[in-house]
């Protein structure tokens, strides 16, 4: 759970990114105003989102018992 959390927090951040840099808005970089790295973004930040609901899923499915 928690590596599905964490690899997808990682993945929509660097999704945004991507999606910034390939649509211009964020330069400085050789990846700046090319669209394919703004879809390569939404790609990533699309599979990030998958696997923080499934995170927040087996989170919810499971819930800890307190002693």
């Amino acid at each position: 759970m928690l590596v599905r959390g964490v690899g997808g927090i990682i993945l929509v951040v660097l999704g945004a990114v991507w999606i910034a840099q390939g649509t211009g808005a964020m330069n400085g970089s050789a990846m700046s105003g090319h669209g394919q790295y703004a879809v390569l973004g939404v790609a990533a930040a699309l599979i990030g989102l998958f696997l923080l609901v499934r995170a927040w899923r087996v989170r919810n499915r499971n819930p800890r018992q307190h002693p």
